[in-house]
């Protein structure tokens, strides 16, 4: 047995945690494993390198588990509770007490209510106008609060473009067979980035830039009171580096694609209020347009994993995204060149 799988056999049994629990139920992500006991959740990150992020060694793994806890606190306080060692005694044996040398870190949370979290109240149909206000209101004092990124703006205008070419990598991919469903929002978003680079500029030089959530999607916001959002990303600061008005879109954007399309204008609205500094139309479309090409591009490169989890799932998905961004596209200009291919520009007709 392999030093992760008899670290998740462990934690996932209830007699680990001390008689506090009768169940576990143990997920695994791409990065983690979540163990969720019947009042607390206890998450393990996965011994894993990637060119966005390096948990490979304890010590990366120790201090992420402190960043994302610390990160964590800034919108939920009340749910990040702890950082807890793993341990192993002079017997072999795995413990979560005090007794033995560390041999990894847990990152601690209250669990929260499933029924209460955006994407399930908007299932069931029942969000309530007064719940987005105070979850925008939130998400305002929360933007207020950042320090500005003028230094380190322009780190969000490069990871802009830097990750469009992934998105044109990855969706391109022969294999997949999408060049010509996503060519035109590819091609839109290429254009709209090199048109409208001098209002990202400026909002960046307007200080209006800051570091943010980097991970906003309904299923990390609770409705509970006070409201709580989870799981900021906390281990690429360049991927938390933003525009407020690009993150609460991006949440919008998501609640679309479940079907509440109200909550977007909503939360744009009461951004505004209290922040100012709204972008123009063309640029929240770009924003939108980016977002849905990133998160169709994640959808599709699931099936290159290995394990493969519910390949079922990943392309009918990424589908619904490439339309998404097709729709947002509608505000931007249209592409002078389409791309076809090896990259081969051709003028558009």
């Amino acid at each position: 047995m392999s030093d992760l799988a008899e670290k998740v056999r462990f934690l996932s049994q209830p007699e680990s945690y001390g008689g506090t629990t009768e169940h576990v139920e143990a997920h695994e992500t791409h990065m983690s494993w979540v163990f969720m006991t019947d009042n607390q959740v206890y998450k393990l990150k996965k011994p894993v390198r990637y060119p966005f992020l390096d948990f490979s060694t304890l010590k990366k793994r120790q201090f992420y588990c402190r960043e994302e806890f610390r990160l964590n606190r800034r919108l939920a306080s009340e749910t990040y509770t702890a950082i807890v060692a793993l341990r192993r005694k002079r017997s072999g044996r795995l413990t979560l007490s005090n007794e033995g040398r560390i041999t990894d870190w847990l990152v601690e949370m209250r669990r929260l209510p499933a029924d209460h979290m955006l994407d399930a109240r908007i299932r069931q149909g029942h969000v309530e106008r007064d719940e987005i206000c105070r979850i925008g209101e939130l998400l305002a004092a929360f933007y207020a609060g950042r320090s500005r990124e003028p230094a380190n703006g322009n780190t969000y205008l490069r990871h802009f473009e830097h990750e469009q070419t992934i998105n044109r990598s990855i969706l391109e991919r022969s294999e997949f067979q999408l060049s010509d469903l996503a060519g035109n929002a590819l091609d839109t978003v290429d254009q709209a980035l090199l048109l409208l680079r001098p209002l990202v500029k400026s909002r960046i030089s307007r200080g209006i830039i800051v570091e943010g959530h980097g991970d906003l999607r309904p299923e990390h916001v609770c409705l509970t009171d006070p409201p709580q959002i989870i799981d900021c990303l906390e281990f690429n600061r360049a991927m938390r580096t933003i525009d407020p008005y690009d993150e609460v879109n991006y949440l919008g954007l998501e609640c679309n694609m479940l079907g509440a399309v109200w909550i977007r204008p909503l939360l744009s609205k009461v951004l505004e209020k209290k922040l100012g500094n709204p972008p123009d139309a063309q640029l929240i479309a770009l924003y939108g347009a980016f977002r849905a090409l990133l998160r169709a591009r994640l959808c599709m490169a699931h099936l290159l994993e290995s394990p493969l989890r519910h390949p079922e799932k990943w392309r009918p998905l990424a589908i619904r995204y490439i339309a998404a961004a097709d729709r947002e596209c509608l505000m931007l200009p249209r592409p002078a060149f389409r791309t076809i291919a090896q990259g081969t520009k051709v003028r558009a007709t």
